[in-house]
């Protein structure tokens, strides 16, 4: 793992928090499809600054909700039933009705490599995350709101399309 990416993240989040929250917020009423070459640019963009086998900080510090599919299909590759499994490693958030891991980093994280121990099986909400492309766009900024701190990639995403609308006007 490359800790500086992280070390870097923080900082440049902390530096800039407001100006990008206020960012997101702006678009969240003005981005629409016209914008879409741009948005898929910044993703472009993204990638190219981060690799997330150097990070993995979202399965360290947060937790995928767990779907009733998922919970079949990874019980299932873990031979356990739904139940053992859940028991072993989830808990139900009571507020938002959710399955969760029960703590950090997720148990199935490799610590030494940054690689998903379930990969193949893991829960949809790790298949999708970072959530950069996610389409209508502007109704998952909220979400590039709360990853903008955890996320290297939706950090670059949203600091490249910030500069590419910039540019526009």
């Amino acid at each position: 793992m490359k800790p500086q990416i992280l070390r870097d993240l923080k900082k440049d989040f902390e530096k800039n928090k407001k100006q990008f929250r206020s960012f997101i917020n702006r678009q969240e009423n003005k981005l629409d499809e016209s914008d879409l070459p741009l948005v898929k640019k910044a993703e472009k963009y993204a990638w190219t600054k981060v690799n997330c086998l150097d990070c993995a900080n979202c399965c360290k510090t947060m937790s995928p909700v767990y779907t009733k599919e998922d919970i079949t299909r990874i019980s299932a590759h873990l031979k356990m039933t739904p139940a053992e499994f859940k028991k072993k490693w989830l808990q139900f958030d009571k507020k938002d009705r959710n399955w969760m891991n029960t703590g950090r980093p997720c148990q199935f994280l490799d610590l030494k490599t940054n690689k998903c121990t379930i990969y193949k099986v893991r829960p949809a909400a790790c298949a999708e995350f970072p959530h950069l492309t996610k389409m209508p766009f502007k109704d998952y900024l909220y979400i590039h709101k709360q990853n903008i701190e955890y996320c290297p990639a939706t950090f670059e995403m949203i600091k490249k399309l910030k500069s590419l609308l910039a540019n526009e006007t």
